[in-house]
């Protein structure tokens, strides 16, 4: 069965821990099938499966990028940090040069990097998560450790591929 194709961002250990733990906390429980981590792409074609694969692992040839958490965005139904950084965006934007008209809509409109750590929520119980999270929150680096791609099938995502960056 061909299923469509995500690629992330793969966080740092410690960055990783603290963001899923944030997640499994105030992640509806039954909606919570993936860890954390940064999308790049939602839903790139099966059929790239093989390219997709070589293209992440010539990006992770480089050394990671630098990135920051810079402030928290409220999703509506849900709460995001929001990440910044322009190695990642050049990363990306290669990729989406790349993959040029095998993109959705969704793909090729303007990327906002960002973890997400609670989302299909009533919007009152996603305005207090992000009143409270705002509370201590302060701008600090993030370590971004690879790429993957996922295959999508409906349930938690079933590993592609995964590449570190050196």
């Amino acid at each position: 069965m061909s299923a469509p194709i995500i690629v992330t961002a793969l966080l740092g250990a410690s960055d990783f821990a603290w963001a899923d733990g944030l997640r499994r906390r105030h992640f509806p429980p039954e909606r919570n099938q993936v860890p954390a981590h940064i999308t790049l792409f939602h839903h790139l074609p099966p059929s790239l499966a093989d390219e997709v694969r070589e293209q992440l692992k010539a990006e992770c040839r480089a050394k990671a990028p630098a990135a920051r958490l810079s402030g928290l965005r409220h999703l509506g139904r849900g709460v995001a940090y929001v990440v910044d950084s322009d190695r990642l965006a050049a990363i990306r934007q290669r990729l989406v040069e790349h993959f040029t008209g095998m993109l959705t809509p969704q793909d090729q409109a303007p990327w906002r990097p960002h973890i997400t750590v609670q989302n299909k929520v009533e919007p009152k119980e996603a305005k207090a998560l992000l009143a409270e999270l705002e509370r201590s929150f302060a701008p600090r680096p993030l370590q971004i450790a690879g790429l993957a791609s996922w295959w999508y099938r409906g349930g938690p995502w079933e590993p592609l591929s995964e590449h570190r960056f050196r």
